[in-house]
């Protein structure tokens, strides 16, 4: 008989149960606002290093062609926006041999679809069209000959802030906010 009386009891109690969660519950509030911005700046940065290959692309296109080929701002993957504010739906790559604004049949290199969330990219200087010569430098870009792109996170986290700057000669570079004209 003295061995039913001092049998060990296995398991949790659920006093131990309810301690267990309550710390962890504390934890992910503690952690919830660090991971939130951890994925905002991972997904910027990515969609900024899908502009950035795109570019490349185009540019080595260029020199490989011949021909200039150019990046515009699309919101149907078939033809070129006019609006510099159009750059999160979406942007193509096509061949431009004649320069022209309209895109021909058949010229169209790449597409990139539109984003389905609410960040925002824009280009500064109206900039809805990036041409690269058959040399590899940018023709026809506004000013000072450096366009940035910049991409926002809705809602707003300038910590997240990513920036693509291009300059006359063809060269794209990724930047952070504060870096550059990166806002």
């Amino acid at each position: 008989m003295d061995n039913l009386y001092h049998q060990q009891q296995r398991g949790v109690t659920f006093l131990e149960v309810i301690v267990v969660v309550a710390i962890t519950g504390m934890l992910l509030m503690l952690a919830g606002p660090s991971f939130t911005g951890s994925t905002q700046r991972f997904r910027t940065l990515g969609r900024a290093n899908e502009l950035v290959r795109d570019l490349q692309f185009a540019r080595a296109e260029a020199i490989k062609q011949g021909v200039p080929v150019t990046v515009c701002a699309s919101t149907d993957g078939s033809t070129c926006s006019a609006s510099s504010n159009a750059w999160n739906k979406g942007w193509l790559t096509y061949s431009n041999p004649t320069s022209s604004t309209t895109v021909a049949a058949g010229s169209i290199v790449r597409i990139q679809k539109g984003w389905t969330g609410t960040d925002t990219m824009t280009a500064d200087n109206s900039v809805s069209a990036v041409t690269f010569s058959r040399e590899g430098f940018t023709v026809g870009l506004p000013g000072t000959g450096t366009v940035t792109f910049t991409l926002h996170t809705n809602p707003a986290n300038t910590a997240a802030t990513q920036c693509v700057a291009i300059i006359k000669t063809g060269r794209v570079q990724v930047q952070s906010a504060g870096t550059g004209a990166c806002t």
